[in-house]
């Protein structure tokens, strides 16, 4: 029987550009532009290396976003995925993490798994949470932060690199885990890969097809909220130490002043 893989990725502003709030406190992401979050790139990565290994895989990215989340899609499609997920509704503007994993796991149980990849964290929200609570929505063990994955015998098997020593972790799929920046360099797509992923199918799924109604996701089913927001301030000069013979000391007390030393 097939290994089903599915991996979710997640559209997000590019950090380089200039990101802000809209109006209504949500991240604006009409005026910058999107990519597929780097740590999903290694949760992607994962799972062809798993599906490189195994008799018979199939791998599913699958996303929660606006139209312009197709490219996140389609950059995962292009580095080798078989399929794709695309879950669109207008009603899930403001989604937090909890209505976001509410979202991906009924998406999820449609498509069939066995294992559920994730990157440790997106890259705008940047709160690690969602793969925990996709395995508890899910019913399933995760197995996270993995700098390590494999599967074997229907068994999912990492290791957790911490600060002071690493743990060899294992699950009996159906799983979820985590993957790091750590797991190993993802590949670029190749000419072929791009070509071939324009052929690669794309469903697009709303909550309807999800049997979710608007008030579980949104703004107004989040279980957080953003009450304000302010600009961050504009870069100022820096302040210019002379060496004069004293250039040493006059930067200790810069450094003691700010409370750096």
């Amino acid at each position: 029987m097939s290994l089903r893989i599915v991996v979710t990725v997640k559209y997000v502003p590019d950090a380089t550009g200039d990101r802000h709030f809209a109006d209504d406190l949500t991240v604006d992401r009409d005026d910058v532009d999107g990519l597929l979050s780097e740590l999903d790139e290694y949760a992607v990565e994962q799972a062809l290396q798993i599906a490189e290994e195994a008799d018979d895989a199939e791998i599913t990215v699958l996303t929660v976003g606006p139209e312009d989340a197709k490219d996140a899609l389609r950059k995962a499609l292009s580095m080798g995925a078989d399929k794709a997920v695309h879950v669109e509704d207008d009603d899930l503007h403001g989604t937090d993490a909890i209505g976001t994993s509410l979202v991906l796991a009924k998406a999820i149980e449609k498509a069939g798994y066995d294992l559920v990849i994730s990157g440790m964290a997106s890259t705008d929200g940047v709160m690690g949470v969602v793969p925990a609570l996709l395995a508890e929505r899910l019913g399933v063990p995760q197995v996270t932060l993995l700098s390590e994955v494999s599967v074997e015998d229907g068994v999912v098997k990492g290791r957790r690199d911490g600060d002071a020593a690493s743990e060899q972790l294992e699950a009996q799929l159906p799983a979820v885990v985590s993957v790091t920046d750590q797991s190993g360099e993802a590949r670029y797509p190749s000419f072929k890969g791009i070509m071939a992923a324009k052929k690669k199918p794309v469903e697009s799924w709303d909550l309807s097809d999800l049997d979710l109604e608007a008030e579980e996701v949104g703004l107004e089913g989040a279980y957080t909220v953003v009450d304000t927001a302010t600009e961050r301030p504009a870069r100022t000069a820096g302040t210019i130490v002379k060496d004069e013979g004293e250039g040493g000391k006059q930067l200790a007390e810069f450094l003691a002043g700010q409370k750096f030393i």
